[in-house]
């Protein structure tokens, strides 16, 4: 029977195959009781099994594949700090002794324990911690049921499967990019979420928050993926298949042609010159930006040195990783962000978390509390730009007392060298992320003082629209399109533009091929994005008549009709 069901489309594309089930959600235990005198026994083999599960973790932290994300270094830590908590690692066997009943049987008796313990707290990011409890207990079952590290299993070649996932852990999603499968599809997650990251990263068609279709949908049946419009066909008949092929064949062609763009200079068709930037989070992905001719970096993430240690990293270590970025960009701007922690990203040694970490001690708060782990960052900043074009972005600024302490911080780095003799940038441009709607709303603050601005537009839509980004029951209202964002963004555009201030955006906007025109609309002209949406976003511009594009930006500005946006989307994008 053929059906279609429908989620968040993360990476647009066509994918054609067959449906690979992996990554149970509950994986079905059996429950048999044993005699007095096998207690010790399933005792050890719970034991081994943890002791199996803790090795496929390190192994896999061992092989995470050039270029992933950094998150998923902290995701893995993550899974082993849960298989080590007594909780997990040492009760299970206490039932196992006062129940007298398998090992498998224990573990699940003691994961429901504890995700009901998760679903009585009130903080939804932390409520939500509880699908890590999930997969770690997924992992350990896997071995005592005899198929170890057996994620993705395999029934077809990977060219023609799609897996079928109720999510994709940390771990599972390293494997998988180490793999070529024609899609994925997930119950869970978000535009944001690590799954969806890894999406666009691979480019290939993905779709996600389709809650029922690793029920749905069974083992080898064929699929149709819609990444654009976020639908999954199943079992789709002859009529369908032959349309969908066509449109598949006819996406490939067009990846193709991209390529060919890779040293065109970006203009619209009247002339305009846009710049094309890529977001980076590690140094080896420069050769990305590369490959896809980006104009420069337009958002380097340094987290990755914090992340998954017990240390900070020196100013020297630093120092390294920046000099290689700049050198590798070979003459092309790199804009550098000062490390943005605190929120789902943390580091051991300040040992800060907090409950609400979205709207807590994150990004410049943290820098400001931490001033000596600021000095040696901005040092490291600094000296770098001896060697090319350097830029500093400040991320989360909210205010004049935080700007003013920040350049104040950014005074006493430049001081300190000067007193060392090293060379650096003297007039190195410092920009600042808006990406809180009261930084947006009061503009000027930042247009007087800073060189240029970055609107962050992930974080400003979650704090526009209260919406917990990492929470799957509500990122279906995630909206670039939402009306308030709308205005909101093109008025940060317009006033920097007013200022006489470079601006760019480099949040997920910046990349979604269908807001590209949106954006220059609104008087954009610096998009960053990652590597991987650098042409095709480049080919829109091409395309573009500003001021055809103005006259339907204007427009929407003007509409609150959440049909007539798209309508309006629709027609400018034909």
């Amino acid at each position: 029977m053929s059906f279609t069901i429908h989620g968040i489309g993360v990476s647009g594309g066509i994918a054609i195959g067959h449906a690979q089930l992996v990554s149970h959600a509950q994986i079905e235990v059996a429950h048999y009781d044993i005699s007095r005198s096998r207690v010790a026994e399933e005792k050890a083999r719970f034991d081994a099994a943890v002791v199996t599960a803790r090795a496929e973790l390190a192994s896999l932290g061992e092989h995470i594949p050039s270029g992933a994300p950094a998150e998923f270094e902290a995701f893995l830590n993550v899974h082993l700090m849960i298989l080590d908590d007594p909780t997990l690692s040492e009760m299970p066997k206490q039932l196992i002794e006062s129940l007298q009943c398998n090992a498998e049987w224990a573990l699940k008796l003691q994961m429901d324990a504890l995700i009901d313990q998760f679903e009585s707290i009130e903080d939804g990011y932390l409520r939500d911690r509880k699908t890590d409890v999930i997969q770690v207990v997924e992992r350990i079952l896997k071995v005592l049921m005899g198929r170890p590290g057996q994620v993705l299993a395999r029934s077809a070649p990977e060219e023609n499967s799609i897996l079928v996932a109720h999510d994709l852990s940390p771990a599972d999603v390293i494997q998988f990019k180490s793999h070529q499968f024609a899609s994925f599809i997930t119950d869970l997650g978000g535009a944001t979420s690590h799954t969806a990251i890894i999406a666009r990263s691979l480019n290939i068609p993905s779709v996600v928050a389709l809650h029922h279709a690793r029920t749905l949908i069974r083992e080898n049946e064929v699929l149709i993926i819609d990444g654009n419009n976020g639908v999954v066909i199943v079992n789709p008949d002859k009529t369908v298949l032959a349309e969908y092929k066509l449109r598949q064949e006819q996406w490939e062609l067009e990846r193709l042609k991209l390529k060919r763009l890779k040293k065109t200079k970006t203009t619209t068709l009247d002339g305009t010159s846009v710049e094309l930037h890529a977001n980076i989070e590690l140094p080896d992905d420069v050769a990305d930006a590369r490959d896809n001719g980006a104009d420069g970096v337009g958002l380097f993430r340094t987290e990755f040195l914090y992340l998954n240690r017990g240390d900070l990293p020196s100013e020297d270590e630093q120092f390294e990783a920046y000099r290689r970025v700049v050198q590798d960009m070979d003459g092309r701007p790199v804009t550098i962000r000062t490390f943005d922690l605190g929120a789902d990203k943390h580091v051991d040694a300040t040992e800060r978390v907090a409950p609400n970490p979205a709207l807590g001690l994150r990004a410049i708060r943290l820098c400001l509390v931490e001033p000596q782990m600021f000095h040696r960052q901005l040092r490291a900043i600094l000296k770098t730009s001896h060697y090319g074009k350097v830029r500093i972005l400040i991320p989360m600024l909210s205010s004049a007392n935080e700007l003013n302490q920040t350049l104040h911080h950014i005074d006493e780095a430049k001081r300190s060298l000067d007193e060392d003799g090293i060379d650096y940038d003297k007039k190195i441009p410092v920009g600042g992320m808006i990406e809180i709607p009261a930084a947006a709303l009061s503009l000027s603050t930042f247009t007087r003082r800073l060189d240029f601005l970055s609107i962050g537009t992930n974080d400003l839509i979650q704090y526009m629209l209260a919406i917990d980004r990492a929470d799957d029951t509500v990122a279906h209202l995630y909206d670039p399109l939402h009306p308030a964002v709308l205005n909101l963004v093109a008025h940060i555009i317009r006033s920097a533009n007013r200022a006489d201030v470079p601006v760019a955006v480099c949040g997920e906007m910046a990349g979604d091929v269908r807001l590209t025109r949106v954006l220059l609309g609104f008087g954009l002209r610096q998009f960053s994005m990652h590597p991987a949406h650098l042409l095709s976003v480049k080919q829109q511009v091409l395309k573009s008549d500003l001021q055809e594009v103005i006259v339907f930006t204007q427009k929407m500005l003007r509409s609150d009709d959440p049909e007539k946006l798209q309508q309006l989307l629709a027609r400018m994008n034909n």
